[in-house]
């Protein structure tokens, strides 16, 4: 029995010490040695988001300059809440970053966002599936996409995917 508590508690310990809580990603990034082009774009994606609530950092243990990263921010609001996900993966002196934000709403349908999102940016091609209950608007060069998921009468998740290749 004493030996199956330490095996737990050393599992626990190890996977605690591969997982970092911080202030800001950037800085959590910076600090776990992550590629410095793939911190630098996690700071402007950050700050483009206004990501500023629990920060969680998965990186390797022993190469996180040279092996891909997860990124995660969650944020409570008065009417939902959001989770904001980045995976970089560097490449000599490229980032490649895939991003996906989850943001559930309790207090808007889907189609109210949608309508929304359609004055915003005309220009965005919707597609409804399911009789309604999930519609993707794409914008027209297909640079990330945005599903609405219907949760209820009066609730929606909308989740944002994005995939960037900077200076390939």
């Amino acid at each position: 029995m004493n030996y199956l508590i330490r095996i737990i508690i050393l599992t626990l310990g190890g996977l605690i010490s591969n997982i970092a809580i911080s202030e800001t990603l950037a800085i959590d990034a910076q600090e776990r040695g992550i590629n410095s082009t793939c911190a630098s774009y996690l700071g402007q994606i950050e700050e483009s988001y206004g990501l500023n609530g629990l920060n969680i950092t998965f990186a390797h243990p022993s190469d996180p300059s040279l092996l891909p990263s997860l990124h995660i921010s969650t944020k409570n609001y008065n009417n939902g809440s959001s989770t904001f996900s980045a995976t970089l993966s560097p490449d000599g002196d490229h980032c490649y970053i895939s991003t996906v934000v989850v943001t559930s709403v309790n207090n808007q349908s889907c189609e109210e966002i949608t309508s929304l999102k359609k004055e915003e940016s005309p220009s965005l091609n919707d597609t409804t599936y399911a009789d309604g209950a999930f519609t993707i608007l794409t914008p027209t060069d297909y640079s990330y996409q945005l599903i609405f998921t219907v949760t209820g009468e009066n609730s929606c998740t909308m989740t944002e995917t994005r995939m960037l290749w900077p200076g390939k």
